[in-house]
């Protein structure tokens, strides 16, 4: 086995991080979220399942924000009124931000998320412990993070 195969993926490596606006426009970088148990969530308003798992995420950061849960959302969305439409109606109030390119998002090539919704639980050390976890695993997972 290579080292490289063995590398876990780390939120401050450049070929990783990335600077995109917040929903007032405001510009948010990725590594900035380090010292932070957070999910990086890729989605858009167009995409039924990611609203379909916007509604349990809605459910996790009100039971784990006020234990330092952070979620942060990327939309791929390229039209911007429709992806605030999508946040207001599925009352999501955690950190969004949005990478108007669609499927040509630098964001999401630096991923490889090449399916939405697409998400990575990482740790306090920036540093990815689970892709794509289901509902329980990853409320468990969290949980463990947090020390719960």
């Amino acid at each position: 086995m290579s080292a490289r195969s063995q590398e876990i993926p780390n939120i401050t490596d450049t070929r990783l991080d990335f600077t995109l606006p917040d929903i007032k426009g405001d510009s948010l970088r990725l590594s900035s979220m380090k010292g932070k148990v957070f999910l990086l969530d890729f989605w858009a308003s167009w995409c039924g399942p990611c609203r379909y798992s916007n509604k349990n995420l809605v459910k996790l950061y009100s039971k784990y924000k006020e234990n330092g849960f952070e979620i942060l959302s990327v939309s791929l969305d390229d039209n911007k009124n429709e992806w605030r439409k999508a946040v207001n109606k599925d009352k999501i109030t955690w950190l969004q931000i949005n990478d108007s390119r669609g499927w040509d998002a630098r964001s999401a090539a630096k991923w490889q998320v090449d399916a939405i919704p697409a998400s990575f639980l990482i740790d306090k050390n920036g540093n990815v412990v689970a892709i794509n976890a289901e509902k329980k695993e990853l409320e468990n997972k969290i949980r463990e993070l947090l020390g719960l």
